[in-house]
C-alpha cells in the first residue's frame, strides 16, 4: 500500500514537505518517504514507525549495518541502502561545512562535527581532523575502528598520515559507545605519546576529543595535554 493510496492529500508527507518544509515532518514520515511504500495492511509511515521503535530511534537506526537492516520487516537491500546513503550524506555535509570555514580558531569548533560523525557508532572509532598552517581543515580520516571498548591507534601511522597531507596540526577524536565520556588511563597515555611523536615532525596535536552520545569531552581542557 502506497502513501498516496492510504492518506488524504493533507496527510501525505511529500505534499506536506513541499508546502511546509522538511522540518514539519516527523522522523517516521521522513523515513517513509525514503521507503516509498509499505506492506500489505501497513503504510510506509507505519513500517517506518516500527523500524524506529525496534532500533531505539534515529540514533539506533543509524548504527545498523545494511545487513542488519535487511532483517527488519519491510526492508530489503535496496531500501536499506537508501537509508545508509542518507545517513552518510548527513555526515559528509557536516564535513563539507567544516572545510568551508575560513579557519578553526579553537578545537571546540570541531566538537560538533565529531559528535555527528561518531555518536552513532556501535564500536569505537578513532578519527583525525587534519589542519593546515592557516588552521583550515584539510580532511578527516578514520584511523581505526575496533570493539565496544577499544580502537587501536599507532603513533607511527598517525605521523605518516600527517606528513602525507602536509598537516600543520591535527585533532584526534574517538567515541565511547558505553556513553561514558571520561577518558581511560590508556586514552591519556596514548594522547601524550602521540603528541610527543607528532612534535618530532613539527606537527601539533591540538586536542583529543571523546564523544559519548550527545556529550563531548576535551582531554586538553581536562589538563592532560
Amino acid at each position: 500500500m502506497t502513501l498516496r493510496e492510504s492518506l488524504t492529500p493533507e496527510e501525505r508527507p511529500r505534499e506536506r514537505l513541499a508546502k511546509f518544509g522538511a522540518t514539519a515532518l516527523t522522523d517516521a514520515e521522513l523515513i517513509a518517504l525514503m521507503l516509498g511504500s509499505g506492506l500489505r495492511g501497513r503504510t510506509a509511515i507505519g513500517v517506518a514507525a516500527d523500524l524506529l521503535n525496534q532500533c531505539g530511534g534515529l540514533r539506533g537506526l543509524q548504527r545498523q549495518s545494511i545487513k542488519t537492516l535487511t532483517q527488519y520487516k519491510g526492508l530489503g537491500p535496496a531500501r536499506a541502502s537508501v537509508l545508509a546513503a542518507c545517513f552518510e550524506l548527513a555526515e559528509r555535509t557536516s564535513l563539507s561545512e567544516l572545510k568551508a570555514r575560513t579557519s578553526i580558531e579553537h578545537p571546540g569548533q570541531i566538537a560538533d562535527y565529531c559528535r555527528v560523525l561518531l555518536t552513532n557508532k556501535s564500536v569505537e572509532h578513532c578519527i583525525a581532523v587534519l589542519l593546515d598552517v592557516a588552521n583550515q581543515v584539510i580532511d578527516c580520516k578514520i584511523l581505526s575502528c575496533g570493539t565496544l571498548t577499544e580502537a587501536a591507534v599507532y603513533p607511527r601511522e598517525v605521523v605518516k598520515l600527517a606528513l602525507e597531507y602536509h598537516a600543520s596540526s591535527l585533532i584526534l577524536a574517538h567515541n565511547h559507545p558505553s556513553g561514558t565520556p571520561e577518558p581511560s588511563p590508556g586514552d591519556i597515555t596514548m594522547t601524550q605519546t602521540l603528541a610527543e611523536a607528532l612534535a618530532l615532525v613539527d606537527v601539533t596535536l591540538l586536542d583529543h576529543i571523546i564523544v559519548a552520545g550527545p556529550r563531548t569531552l576535551s582531554i586538553r581542557e581536562m589538563g592532560h595535554m
